[in-house]
C-alpha cells in the first residue's frame, strides 16, 4: 500500500498525518509534538502523551518517524507534503521542493523566522528519510493571492511593491480548509461574506467573500495584525526607529518582536492562553484584555472590508477550545448581527450563534489541505 506523509512545522509544534492517496485521502495515523523546548511532548492520535524532553524542530521530526514506524512498515511514502509558511511573489500554486526551489525558499527565511527555517528543515529531513518519494510545498500565502492591490500594498513609493514589500497574509492552508467545510456543509454561507478567525499561537483573521482571500490581518511577515503567543501583532513603525536610536540591532529587535512580545511579553507569565485564563495575575488579565480588544477591532475591520457579514468561523487552538476568548470577542456585537448561543458555546459546539450573522466553530486541518495537493499531485 502506497502513503502520504505531511508535515506541518510551526513555531511551537509539528503536526503530521499518515494518510491513503485520493481524492479525499483518508487518514491513517496523525499526531503532533507539542511545546517544543524544554518540555516538549509528543502526542500521537490514540495514544498515550509521551514526554521526549528537550527538543527542537529536528529531534522532534526524528521523534515523530520513528513513533510512525509501526504505520509506515510495509507501506511505500510516494510523497510527502509540506506546509511552507512563506512563498513570496514567486510561488503560489504547491511546487515540487527540488534544491533550486528550496534555495529560493530559504531567502524568504527572514519574512518569517518562526516558521520557514522549520519548514525548511523538514523538507531536508525528509528527503533523507524518503529519498524516492515526490516532496512538495503548499504555501500559506498562496490562499490570498490576488488580492485587490489596495489590501496587498503599504503605502511606500511604489518601487518597494515592485520589489515584493506587500502584503501576503498566512494561514492560507487553514483558510482554504475552512472555506472546503463551508461549501461542503453551508454552502450558502460559502458564497457570502465571512471572516475566519485562525488564533492559535499563531493569530489571524481573513475577510473572505464567495470563497476568496480579499483581505488579511497579517502582511509582509508573519508579525503584523493580531497579538500572538509571543509575536507583538500590530505596531507603529516609529516605535522601530526609537528602539534602533536607543543602539538596539536588527537581530535584538527580531528577538523582541518574535519571541517576548505577545501574550508572553505583555503578562510576563506565559504564551499559552491556557496558563493565562487559570492565572489570578493581574497581568494574565491585562494581556487576554488586550488580546480581545485586538480581535474586536480587527472584526470589525474585516467586516468593513467585506461590506457586511454574514457569518463568522472561530478555529485553530484558541478558536476552538477557549470558549471565554469567544464569548468577549461577540459581547456587545449585536450591531454587526452577532450573538452567544452561551450553553453552546461552553460546549464548544459548532453553531453558537443566536443572531442573523452565523457564528461556527469549525476545527482546522491544514495537513488534509496538504494531503489532497499531494494526491493530486501524484495522479
Amino acid at each position: 500500500m502506497s502513503v502520504i506523509l505531511t508535515l506541518n512545522a510551526g513555531s511551537s509544534s509539528i503536526k503530521f498525518g499518515v494518510h491513503e492517496t485520493g481524492d479525499e485521502p483518508p487518514l491513517l495515523a496523525s499526531g503532533q509534538v507539542e511545546n517544543l523546548g524544554p518540555l516538549a511532548r509528543l502526542k500521537v492520535k490514540g495514544e498515550a502523551a509521551r514526554e521526549i524532553g528537550p527538543a527542537d524542530h529536528a529531534v522532534a521530526l526524528r521523534a515523530i518517524l520513528d513513533a510512525l514506524s509501526p504505520v509506515l512498515e510495509g507501506r511505500k511514502v510516494l510523497g510527502v507534503g509540506h506546509r511552507i509558511v512563506h512563498g513570496g511573489k514567486r510561488f503560489g500554486d504547491p511546487v515540487r521542493l527540488t534544491t533550486e526551489v528550496i534555495d529560493q525558499l530559504r531567502t524568504l527565511e527572514p519574512l518569517a523566522p518562526l516558521h520557514q527555517p522549520h519548514n525548511l528543515a523538514a523538507v531536508d529531513a525528509a528527503r533523507v528519510a524518503f529519498p524516492e518519494a515526490l516532496q512538495l510545498g503548499c504555501f500559506d500565502t498562496a490562499f490570498h493571492r490576488g488580492h485587490p492591490f489596495v489590501n496587498d500594498a503599504f503605502a511606500l513609493p511604489l518601487r518597494f511593491y515592485e520589489q515584493g514589500v506587500r502584503r501576503y497574509g498566512f494561514h492560507g492552508l487553514s483558510y482554504d480548509y475552512i472555506t472546503s467545510c463551508l461549501r461542503k456543509d453551508w454552502p450558502e454561507l460559502a458564497k457570502g461574506r465571512v471572516v475566519v478567525a485562525h488564533l492559535g499561537n499563531g493569530a489571524s483573521m481573513c475577510a473572505i467573500k464567495d470563497g476568496h482571500s480579499v483581505g488579511s490581518t497579517m502582511g509582509f511577515s508573519a508579525l503584523d495584525g493580531l497579538p500572538m503567543g509571543t509575536r507583538c501583532g500590530q505596531l507603529d513603525p516609529g516605535v522601530l526607529l526609537y528602539l534602533m536610536a536607543q543602539g538596539m540591532g536588527a537581530p535584538e529587535i527580531e528577538r523582541i518582536l518574535y519571541h517576548e512580545s505577545g501574550l508572553k511579553g505583555l503578562s510576563e507569565i506565559s504564551h499559552d492562553m491556557r496558563t493565562l485564563l487559570a492565572s489570578d495575575d493581574p497581568r494574565a488579565a491585562q494581556a487576554v484584555e488586550y488580546y480581545v480588544f485586538r480581535l474586536r477591532r480587527e472584526l470589525g475591520a474585516m467586516a468593513a472590508v467585506l461590506g457586511g457579514l454574514d457569518g463568522v468561523v472561530f478555529t485553530g487552538g484558541i478558536g476552538e477550545h477557549a470558549a471565554p476568548i469567544r464569548a468577549q470577542v461577540l459581547e456587545g456585537m449585536e450591531f454587526l448581527g452577532l450573538g452567544l448561543d452561551a450553553g453552546a458555546n461552553d460546549k464548544d459546539a459548532t453553531q453558537i450563534g443566536t443572531g442573523p450573522v452565523e457564528v461556527l466553530v469549525i476545527p482546522t486541518d491544514e495537513e488534509r489541505v496538504i494531503a489532497r495537493a499531494v494526491s493530486k499531485a501524484l495522479e
